[in-house]
């Protein structure tokens, strides 16, 4: 009986345990934003604020170029994303589907894509764009972040797509379907939940991105998100109130997006694309 206990009780605790751990940093850094600047610099920590302030909000928000940073951000994640989808879709069927020579070359090609760190190539992005003259331009920020999302969306769909029968396809086209027109209604369709799964995924990659704009953006008004973090440190120390409230309001559009997306992700990942 006590081992059935003991057997049953300890993944609980573990994952209560793991919960807090995850939980913890994000409710300090939201608690954190909204504290007087006393409490914040105090030495004993305010573990929960009592005078609710707004002004670090407001410090963030009036930062300069503020609402061009959100516009950029916006804009070259949503593209990158959206393109990504779009070549993964038809790279992913043809991987799934079609017997070529050099397939498994291929597809081990992307895996090694996927894992080497981009990092390394930052010094001949930089060349690329310099000599296209294209510096503090949105463009190549977008295709380098759809380049950086590409190899995992095509892995990740590809899975999805060898998971629906090919006899559902054949099907459609028996009754009379093209063979694009059976992909758009009856496959693609069964690919919403590897869809949101890697639109998630590469929402986050792009939204996060800090280095590759740091060395192609100098100028402001070609900047994103990320720089706007860093603009509340100086030589002078950091002002935490409202570098929290920036993080706050960086982290709520990623929030927002995985509430909407991560059930039907999930019950996507766990029942298949088939079910029912």
């Amino acid at each position: 009986m006590k081992r059935s206990l003991f057997g049953r009780l300890w993944p609980n605790v573990t994952a209560v345990v793991l919960f807090i751990g995850f939980v913890f940093p994000v409710y300090w850094m939201f608690a954190t934003a909204f504290k007087p600047t006393g409490d914040i610099i105090s030495e004993d920590p305010v573990w929960f604020p009592t005078d609710v302030t707004l002004d670090h909000f407001k410090t963030a928000t009036d930062a300069d170029h503020f609402w061009t940073f959100v516009t950029n951000s916006l804009t070259v994640t949503v593209l990158a994303v959206v393109f990504s989808l779009v070549i993964a879709l038809a790279g992913s069927f043809a991987l799934a589907r079609m017997r070529f020579r050099g397939r498994r070359g291929f597809v081990l090609g992307f895996m090694v894509a996927q894992m080497a760190p981009w990092e390394v190539m930052i010094i001949a992005m930089y060349m690329i764009v310099r000599d296209a003259s294209m510096l503090n331009s949105l463009v190549p920020l977008t295709l380098f972040y759809m380049m950086m999302i590409l190899p995992f969306t095509i892995l990740t769909l590809r899975g999805f797509v060898a998971a629906v029968p090919m006899e559902l396809e054949e099907a459609a086209m028996v009754d009379g379907c093209t063979r694009v027109q059976a992909f758009r209604r009856v496959i693609l369709p069964l690919l919403a939940p590897g869809l949101m799964a890697t639109s998630m995924f590469g929402f986050i990659t792009a939204w996060n991105e800090l280095p590759l704009v740091l060395v192609l953006n100098k100028d402001a008004e070609a900047q994103t998100l990320p720089l706007w973090l860093t603009s509340f440190q100086s030589v002078f120390g950091n002002d935490w109130g409202a570098t929290m409230a920036a993080s706050s309001l960086f982290a709520i559009p990623i929030l927002i997006l995985f509430v909407f997306l991560q059930r039907k992700a999930v019950s996507g990942l766990t029942a298949g694309a088939v079910k029912g």
